[in-house]
């Protein structure tokens, strides 16, 4: 049984934490305040949205010093991943059943 992937749909609706996850995921572990340098919000709003992609498992901190650190979670795009495949395959099936359905109409 697979999970749910709508806790990472949630997290990863928003363009601003999809663009804090993809830079964790690109660029390895970060502070707040380097994450907030270039990202157009202000530092509370980026903790906000890490707290966010923490819930969803996407990002995990540790402290460093007086700073919070971040990296991404790549384990936890698993549900997301597998919902993907099913989809994908779901399609594949229907497409080869709609080819077959084409074929005999055609006899």
């Amino acid at each position: 049984m697979h999970l749910s992937p709508d806790p990472l749909f949630r997290a990863l609706a928003d363009p601003t934490r999809r663009a804090l996850f993809e830079r964790l995921c690109r660029e390895g572990e970060h502070s707040v305040s380097a994450l907030t340098l270039g990202s157009g919000v202000s530092q509370p709003v980026v903790s906000k949205h890490l707290a966010v992609l923490k819930q969803a498992g996407l990002v995990i901190d540790r402290s460093s010093g007086r700073q919070n650190r971040y990296r991404a979670d790549l384990a936890a795009l698993a549900p997301l991943k597998n919902w993907a495949e099913d989809m994908s395959n779901f399609w594949e099936q229907r497409m080869d059943d709609l080819d077959d359905l084409l074929k005999r109409m055609d006899q």
